[in-house]
């Protein structure tokens, strides 16, 4: 018997009630008891004084799929114990026999390499338990990944008969013991799927009872458009429905914030099943491509720079890009860049990279992504603080990552997320009360993936458990230094395991 007590803290239980002075016991990888607890004489002890003794952190949304396997540990630094990947349309499988193809679509979030395949979700999910040992990984099946593995990267329509072929391999994805479903519709080949394909595909979700994850059509000028749809999705399919990482981008757009929560929360009275997720930062991340129209990568990076090298094309992509691009070009941040000819540019916003090329921020970024085929990835400032703050402290928001790795500098989230809600945000702005920061990340995301016998400090719970200092945790990593370490992370364990 493996007995270990964790003593003298101060019990958030991640249900979001008022937290109190007590004891946790660890028996054989379970919380055997919480509260006043009587351990054992031969019972390990941690000293837990000063500190928070939470349930493991779960990261809802991120795009760590092939760094999971490689028990890299900045998500555990943080006080992670679970982690969701697979979002926003991108999954590493299914390969099939496009798995060159869904390499080259898949790695400018991946940061992977040329070699990685998973031919099915059920190789995937085998290597997951092989390899990953600091954490526990639940995977989304992504619709990019799955469109481009089964028939290549292309846009056009499905026939019937692919349409079916895709829908039977969603089934047997989620039959497999993926999680849910993705989609990454402001990425191509997600951007040319009509509403008839997402919803034969919902219908699948609908059916395994998993979660639908969406990164919408628009995030600016068409954000009320895209939660419609998504909406409508649900309404049709009664899928359980998240808007991945919602905000408002471009300050045109930032009174479009009211109006989408009305529509979400009226569809909640209606009975959709609809939540969201966001960041605790102002500034988003991406490929540099997205801004690029997404029909400009049809066919893949080749015929992407194909089109970029034919003057009428590119100057095509240039009005669309003129009339689309929310943000400013200086509140745009190039973060990595593939080629050693471009490393001065990373940290450099496009406005000033513009400047110093002596062109218009348009061509600046067409040419990068010429000059890199593509692999550069960019942190753009998107929302405003009150946005954000109302996002953070809505009923229906949980609290996510979004990391994922670059060849570069990446954005401060994939290190700091989770100590900079419990520090600046809660302890410091106080926006919100530390159990509800909290339950954001335990027992609220873990609802959402019906997974129930985790996020909570009950007995017969798997011991995912996260302990840290109320008064010194934060993530000091900021967007000039993106990979310091968090501070105030003083134990993490794992099923009773210790990590940290």
């Amino acid at each position: 018997m493996n007995l270990t007590v964790l003593k003298g803290g101060w019990i958030v239980d991640g249900s979001g009630a008022a937290g109190y002075p007590g004891e946790v016991l660890i028996e054989d990888g379970r919380i055997a008891a919480v509260g006043a607890v009587k351990a054992p004489a031969e019972c390990a002890t941690v000293d837990c004084a000063g500190c928070v003794i939470a349930p493991g952190f779960v990261d809802l949304h991120s795009h760590s799929d092939l760094q999971v396997l490689e028990n890299r540990v900045e998500k555990t630094n943080q006080g992670v114990t679970t982690e969701v990947v697979g979002n926003c349309g991108f999954s590493p499988y299914p390969g099939r026999e496009h798995a060159q193809a869904l390499r080259d679509f898949a790695n400018g979030i991946f940061c992977g390499h040329s070699a990685w395949e998973f031919q099915s979700a059920k190789d995937y999910f085998a290597q997951v338990e092989k390899s990953s040992t600091v954490l526990e990984v639940q995977s989304l099946a992504g619709h990019g990944s799955l469109r481009v593995g089964l028939f290549g990267n292309r846009q056009d329509a499905l026939t019937t008969a692919e349409l079916e072929r895709m829908t039977d391999t969603l089934d047997e994805i989620l039959a497999a013991g993926s999680c849910g479903f993705s989609t990454g519709l402001m990425y191509a080949p997600g951007s040319g799927a009509p509403f008839e394909e997402l919803e034969a595909l919902c219908r699948v979700v609908a059916k395994r009872d998993k979660l639908y994850a969406t990164h919408m059509r628009s995030y600016s000028f068409g954000l009320l458009e895209a939660i419609d749809e998504q909406l409508e999705l649900a309404r049709r399919t009664g899928c359980r429905l998240q808007i991945s990482h919602l905000q408002t981008v471009g300050r045109a757009n930032w009174d479009k914030q009211r109006p989408a929560l009305d529509r979400l929360e009226k569809a909640r009275r209606e009975g959709i099943d609809v939540e969201f997720d966001i960041y605790p930062y102002q500034a988003g991340s991406s490929v540099l491509t997205q801004l690029l129209p997404q029909w400009a990568l049809d066919g893949g990076t080749a015929a992407m720079l194909a089109r970029l090298a034919d003057t009428g094309e590119r100057k095509r992509m240039a009005e669309h890009m003129r009339s689309n691009v929310a943000q400013s070009w200086s509140d745009i941040l190039i973060t990595s860049a593939k080629s050693a000819r471009n490393r001065d540019v990373v940290g450099k916003r496009l406005a000033a990279i513009a400047d110093e090329r002596n062109c218009d921020p348009i061509d600046a970024t067409m040419d990068l992504i010429v000059e890199e085929s593509g692999a550069v990835n960019m942190i753009s400032f998107n929302q405003s603080e009150p946005n954000l703050r109302e996002l953070l402290t809505h009923e229906m928001c949980s609290v996510i990552s979004d990391g994922f790795y670059v060849d570069g500098k990446p954005h401060p989230r994939l290190y700091g997320t989770f100590p900079t809600l419990m520090g600046e945000v809660v302890r410091d702005r106080k926006w919100m009360t530390l159990e509800q920061a909290v339950w954001k990340v335990t027992s609220k995301p873990l609802a959402r993936l019906r997974i129930g016998d985790r996020g909570l400090l009950r007995p017969r719970f798997a011991a995912n458990v996260t302990v840290f200092d109320p008064k010194t945790i934060s993530g000091p990593a900021d967007y000039d230094e993106p990979e310091r370490a968090p501070i105030g992370i003083r134990h993490v364990f794992l099923r009773g395991r210790a990590i940290v």
